[in-house]
Formats: C-alpha cells, sequence, structure tokens
C-alpha cells in the first residue's frame, strides 16, 4: 500500500467545508486528494469558494480520473448502484491506487469494500471521526476544539456523530 494518501470523498469535505476547517485537512498527517468528480459535487457557492481557497493552499490536490483501471471500477460501480459520481470515483482512486478512502456513507462504503474483494486490493476506511482523532493523537486539535466542532456540526449542519465528545474515542 502507498502510505500517506488519503482520496476524500464529497460527504467528508463538506463536513470540514461547513464549519471553514479544511485546514485541518492540511495538517493531517497524511495527504489528501479529491477526484475531479468529488470536487464536481460541491455545489454550495460558500464551499467551493472554501474549497478553492485550500486547493490554492495546498491543503488538498485534486486528481483527474482518467486511468482505465480507475474508469472501469468506476464504470462498475455506477452499474445499478444509487451511488454518486464522486463517490464511485474515490473509490475508483483509492483501490487502484492503494490509497486510503475517506467516506461517510454507510451504503458506499458497504459497496466500496465489496469492490475492494472483487479487486483484491485492501482498502483502508477513515470516516470525519477517525480524521478528528488522528489531528487529536498528532497534537494539531485539541479535543475542546474537536468537541466544539462536534456540537457546531450536529446544531448547525445536520452532521452528527454518535458520542457527545471525542475523547470517548481516544
Amino acid at each position: 500500500m502507498t502510505p500517506g494518501i488519503v482520496v476524500a470523498d464529497t460527504s467528508v469535505l463538506i463536513n470540514f467545508l461547513r464549519i471553514d476547517r479544511m485546514d485541518l485537512i492540511g495538517t493531517h498527517p497524511e495527504s489528501f486528494i479529491a477526484t475531479d468528480h468529488v470536487a464536481g459535487e460541491i455545489t454550495d457557492p460558500d464551499q467551493q469558494a472554501r474549497y478553492a481557497a485550500a486547493l490554492s493552499a495546498g491543503f488538498i490536490a485534486e486528481q483527474r480520473v482518467d486511468n482505465p483501471v480507475e474508469l472501469d471500477i468506476f464504470l462498475r460501480l455506477r452499474r445499478g448502484e444509487r451511488l454518486g459520481a464522486g463517490e464511485c470515483s474515490a473509490i475508483a482512486v483509492a483501490l487502484n491506487r492503494s490509497y486510503r478512502l475517506a467516506i461517510q456513507d454507510n451504503r458506499a462504503i458497504k459497496r466500496a469494500l465489496q469492490e475492494a474483494g472483487i479487486t483484491g486490493n485492501p482498502l483502508r476506511i477513515a470516516r470525519t471521526q477517525d480524521i478528528i482523532v488522528e489531528l487529536i493523537r498528532s497534537g494539531d486539535l485539541t479535543i475542546a476544539t474537536a468537541d466544539a466542532m462536534l456540537v457546531d456540526w450536529a446544531n448547525n449542519h445536520r452532521f452528527r456523530l454518535k458520542t457527545s465528545s471525542f475523547r470517548e474515542l481516544l
């Protein structure tokens, strides 16, 4: 596996874009990339501006999906499934390049793991909360700040975790 690179799905990126904390993606110990399909799913103008700023700052890089193997996986995932283009492209890139996949949707995670079994490629999954825990462990984020983000997500952005504090996940 290639260490140190995470392919982010739209759902995870939007969680950070909503609270204007893409800087955390930039300080994470691993490098983050998003596919062109993922970028295309960011439709809110404020989030688009924050994403563009994160690209300019080097917090995340954008990759075009044009590798034949990735396109084959992408098309296989799109058939009969109700997965979005961003999910399919992120899964395809993660599988083909042996990168870690940052994704939130349970149905997409299940399908990604099935595809990993078909292709014979291992797949490591990270959810938003895993990224936050890793940032806390690396010293780039305090529990208090992470818990404030947890409250902001729950109160203002319809993203809830089954924990009242990140301390419980450490």
